[in-house]
């Protein structure tokens, strides 16, 4: 969002004061909110996002309306601003907060839902909108509006329900939004900029390349925010900063951080996946070899930057929202807004319900334990937390459909206003209704038996120990029955991701912690919280 200081010196008459009176009124505006969003924390509906929400919105009515909507533009999205700015502090400090013998124990469900379940979204959003707006004789946009629109609508936004959700009462359904949501995220911008490099015309050829890139990005960028993570982990282990400063430590971990996210950017990789990966290896690794100190610091650090850029999010798409030039251009035509709106909308819910109970239901399939299938109020609350939409489609949006922020189209206009609107009703209708569905279908009695039960005796049996050897193949279990304990192969093949971990235990402590550091099984950070 790019502060319009000429209009704003324009009504203060002290252009040189222009400067602070905006920066003061935006750190006034976000404090206020806070504090609002605190008062407010218990009730019924109302939650952080959907607060800061709807004070932006307020706010931007209150300028407008003192103004007579000279100045409604005071504000204007910047995609530049919010992806270089504001969103690295966010998805960094979930990488760097996650559970991650919870996160990666779902990793392959997870997978699906964030990228199999996004593209199944995006197929919908796009062909659908393509099929209906012919129907409807709008055919002002090509095909590469279309596929584009179909990647902006698929990027979800999971922070109302996760406000919600206890991480301690629903472990399983709380890894699969959170983890959903990252990589959901990163799925949608991998999408969307492999679709600006490509011919709208769809071809074999085309549907090869487009596959090819976006496998290119997703691995390397996470690769990127490994090797990152871990040369960090490498440089503090080895300089020991902490015996001199603290702050060089946590100067160091913080600019590294940011690092990994704009070179991943420099290489035209996804910021989002390599700085969610490096602040993953950052927990393991880095964040064992500084002092005392400076782990209590960088926690609280990252989680407050996190928050404040949330805030600051959701405020200032409120108040973008009533910018009043793209809503004239698209006035010309009202009818057509409304039928776009409601069209995507519509499309919004049915994709994300295909995505949603698709993939559960493969899920389930495979899975022969009952405690380890996703019951169907699950499969609700997991398909109600990614039918909000945020800032992401906002900036996408922005940056396929205008000009550093501007556009004289009016079919531009439409699809900038269609987006927002998308944004507007999904966080604050369905945001205000997530507190009580999530108690309506998550009952206290199913949040406490909820998957954190343990593992059957036998999909435990070649985990024992710790990751220790065991001398025998035949073990006495419980009252000296003995039983054969099935291969490593057999255990790959039935429960891949226990034994993956297994083996990756094996590795971490053997090979990875001798040089890189680290501490126990589950990384300290999120107990500091508590």
């Amino acid at each position: 969002m790019s502060l319009k200081l000429d209009s704003v010196s324009t009504l203060l008459n002290e252009p040189d004061a222009a400067p602070v009176h905006s920066v003061t009124l935006f750190v006034a505006l976000v404090s206020a909110c806070i504090v609002i969003g605190h008062l407010l924390q218990k009730t019924r509906w109302m939650n952080q996002s959907v607060t800061a929400l709807a004070f932006g919105l307020c706010t931007a009515t209150v300028i407008i309306l003192t103004t007579n909507g000279k100045i409604s533009d005071i504000l204007l999205f910047d995609e530049d601003l919010f992806f270089i700015c504001l969103l690295p502090p966010i998805i960094f400090n979930a990488g760097f907060q996650v559970k991650k013998k919870q996160f990666f124990q779902n990793f392959i469900i997870i997978n699906l839902f964030g990228v199999v379940g996004t593209l199944i979204s995006f197929g919908i959003i796009s062909i659908g909108s393509a099929q209906l707006f012919m129907k409807f004789g709008l055919t002002f946009w090509d095909q590469g509006d279309f596929l584009a629109l179909g990647a902006i609508l698929s990027a979800t936004d999971t922070v109302c329900t996760l406000q919600v959700l206890n991480q301690e009462d629903t472990p399983l359904l709380y890894s699969l939004v959170f983890g959903e949501g990252v990589v959901n995220d990163a799925t949608s911008i991998v999408l969307f900029n492999a679709i600006q490099k490509f011919s709208v015309h769809i071809t074999p050829d085309t549907v090869m390349q487009f596959t090819g890139s976006f496998l290119y990005l997703f691995s390397l960028s996470t690769l990127l925010g490994i090797a990152v993570g871990l040369m960090s982990a490498y440089i503090i282990r080895k300089l020991y900063f902490g015996r001199h400063s603290t702050d060089r430590e946590v100067a160091l971990m913080i600019l590294m951080a940011y690092l990994s996210y704009v070179m991943a950017d420099l290489f035209q990789l996804s910021g989002i996946l390599t700085v969610f990966f490096c602040g993953i290896v950052m927990s393991h690794y880095t964040w064992h070899n500084i002092t005392e100190s400076s782990r209590v610091t960088t926690k609280h650090t990252f989680s407050t930057l996190s928050f404040i850029s949330e805030t600051f999010i959701f405020l200032y798409v409120g108040m973008d929202a009533l910018d009043m030039e793209k809503w004239k251009i698209a006035k010309g035509s009202p009818g057509t807004s409304v039928a776009v709106s409601s069209t995507l909308l519509g499309l919004v819910l049915v994709g994300r319900a295909a995505s949603v109970f698709s993939v559960s239901f493969l899920s389930n399939l495979a899975n022969d334990s009952p405690i380890d299938k996703i019951g169907f109020k699950q499969q609700v609350t997991i398909w109600w937390a990614g039918l909000m939409r945020g800032a992401v489609s906002v900036a996408l949006a922005y940056n396929k459909f205008t000009s550093s922020g501007h556009t004289q189209r009016p079919k531009n206009a439409i699809m900038i206003t269609s987006t927002i609107t998308i944004v507007l009703f999904s966080n604050v209708v369905f945001g205000l209704l997530t507190k009580p569905l999530v108690r309506l279908m998550l009952q206290p009695r199913e949040q406490s038996s909820e998957i954190s039960s343990p593992k059957s005796s036998s999909a435990l049996l070649p985990l024992l120990a710790n990751g220790q050897e065991l001398a025998s193949e035949l073990d006495s279990v419980g009252g000296g029955i003995s039983i054969r304990r099935p291969s490593s192969l057999t255990m790959l093949i039935t429960k891949p991701t226990s034994t993956v971990h297994y083996y990756w235990r094996k590795f971490d402590n053997a090979v990875m912690r001798p040089i890189f550091g680290g501490g126990g099984e589950e990384s300290p950070p999120n107990d500091i919280l508590h």
